[in-house]
């Protein structure tokens, strides 16, 4: 995948018509891309690409967002179309890895993976049970960042050898590390030691599925 700073360059080109006679700074971009200079900056000295931002860009656009991100041409990926497949995403759905996330919107659009990808998540049989969230806050950095989209398989509730789940409660939904205590309550954990490790009730919770991958690499 190209660096943060390649693809803006390369959104610079692609927008330097909307701009004539005037230099683009990164603030533009920031502005194009609907995130906030602080956001933008932050993104930008840590490498981390606006997944989310950039596919709804592309999609404005008719882009081919493995262009933008891989340098391929739509041309290129004729060949090869039937290694490539598709799991709903939800670009509206937000699991907090932090505090509470509301998910009013249940509309979903096809996010296309590679088949080294797919194997990854456990192969083309698991796809139907995948689905695709993006992730705010960041009380599971470094494992999870703002802005990434995760990969949860609902047919994956099984909590009793731990592990990373999304979870929903009367807060929101959340990312959270899971484990289940001997007096059988269980621990919700934040790979950050900002925060603290809360402790509840099987009953307070609702296991959504077990988190299996994360857009441009698993875990």
């Amino acid at each position: 995948m190209k660096t943060f700073l390649d693809i803006v360059e390369a959104i610079k080109d692609i927008v330097s018509e909307d701009f004539p006679n005037k230099k683009i700074f990164d603030k533009d971009i920031a502005d194009l891309l609907d995130i906030s200079h602080m956001n933008f900056a932050t993104m930008k000295r840590r490498n981390r690409v606006p997944l989310v931002a950039l596919l709804d860009f592309c999609a404005k656009r008719s882009i081919s967002i493995n262009w933008l991100l891989y340098g391929q041409s739509p041309e290129s990926l004729i060949d090869s179309t039937n290694r490539f497949y598709t799991v709903r995403y939800f670009s509206q759905v937000n699991a907090s890895a932090g505090g509470g996330a509301g998910n009013d919107n249940e509309e979903s659009q096809p996010l296309i993976l590679e088949s080294n990808f797919v194997q990854s998540l456990g192969g083309e049989s698991e796809l139907k049970n995948i689905e695709a969230i993006n992730v705010t806050g960041d009380s599971m950095e470094p494992l999870f960042n703002y802005g990434d989209i995760v990969f949860v398989n609902r047919t994956k509730c099984d909590i009793n050898r731990g592990g990373v789940f999304t979870i929903n409660t009367e807060h929101g939904l959340f990312i959270k590390r899971i484990q289940k205590r001997i007096d059988g309550k269980i621990d919700i954990i934040s790979d950050n030691k900002d925060y603290q490790t809360m402790s509840v009730y099987p009953n307070e919770i609702e296991i959504v599925g077990r988190v299996v991958g994360r857009f441009g690499g698993v875990y």
